[in-house]
């Protein structure tokens, strides 16, 4: 009995401790520029196929593409799956300006890598969007939230915004991401990820943006 009691109880902690810090962005007042920017970004259809300006930024890419991926492989076994995320993963992050690396780790933080985790404040997916930003910058289908692009292009747009915000402090983002700005628990959480994600080798670099 003892032993079933221990046993319930630490299964209770591990799911308060993936839960603690899922995001819980909150609903502010954005200016019409500032939504409307968003909202095209978001509505921008075109699919993750990164373009590069030499054979030796493909190559690059090439080469963060397999070491991600085998990194991920415990966490994400089927092949394809695996590489379709990292390929979405590297093109959002690129085209809102941020480290691919740093987004993995929000991921690993956020849903330890669950497409369809939903937090007890009802934060949707990989980055955890809260579900009223697509009614304020989207088409109002939550659902959407579940597709793997979609999410991956609101987290990466709403980690831009608050950065942007913030003047670029990181630290602060990270707690606005997650409705906690200005506690450090969860940016040392992400950071502390971050570190795990990085690129051994050189940083790929590429354009995003198809012309």
């Amino acid at each position: 009995m003892v032993r079933l009691v221990k046993g319930c109880a630490l299964a209770a902690l591990l799911v308060l401790s993936a839960t603690a810090f899922a995001g819980n962005q909150k609903e502010e007042a954005l200016a019409d520029s500032v939504r409307m920017a968003l909202a095209n970004a978001i509505a921008d259809a075109r699919p993750p196929r990164p373009q590069f300006t030499s054979i030796d930024e493909r190559i690059k890419y090439l080469h963060w593409l397999g070491e991600m991926s085998a990194r991920l492989k415990k966490r994400l076994p089927d092949w394809q799956v695996r590489k379709e995320f990292l390929e979405t993963t590297w093109y959002e992050a690129t085209r809102a300006g941020l480290d691919p690396a740093l987004v993995l780790g929000l991921i690993q933080v956020e849903s330890a890598f669950r497409k369809y985790a939903v937090s007890p404040v009802g934060a949707h997916g990989f980055m955890q969007v809260m579900p009223f930003w697509t009614r304020v910058i989207g088409d109002g289908d939550r659902r959407k939230l579940f597709h793997m692009q979609t999410n991956l292009r609101y987290g990466c747009a709403i980690l831009r915004l608050y950065l942007d915000q913030e003047a670029g402090n990181l630290f602060l983002a990270l707690g606005r991401y997650n409705g906690s700005r200005g506690r450090p628990e969860y940016p040392n959480a992400v950071l502390a990820a971050w570190k795990q994600w990085e690129f051994q080798g050189v940083s790929p670099v590429a354009r995003a943006n198809p012309q």
